[in-house]
């Protein structure tokens, strides 16, 4: 939830932003969750930013899951979440 100024502020800078020196920094294990019906920011690339950028990502796809699935189903990614720390 935000503002009209802020959302468009966010949509612009999102193309926009290379953030690619910070992935490939991260030197920890990274869980990388998205659902593969998201309309707002589709899966196409994401497969090569985790193979070929975040060295410790593992992906977790969730079949037809929305953009907003972290509030659509939220017992299910935290539960995910969960597992992915305890591990």
């Amino acid at each position: 939830m935000g503002g009209i100024k802020a959302h468009h502020d966010c949509i612009k800078a999102f193309p926009q932003t290379d953030f690619t020196e910070d992935l490939q920094r991260l030197d920890v294990p990274v869980l990388i969750m998205h659902g593969d019906d998201d309309q707002i920011v589709p899966i196409a690339g994401l497969r090569l930013i985790v193979r070929e950028i975040v060295k410790h990502a593992t992906l977790k796809v969730y079949k037809g899951l929305p953009h907003g699935m972290c509030t659509t189903h939220a017992g299910q990614i935290n539960a995910d979440l969960l597992r992915f720390i305890k591990d």
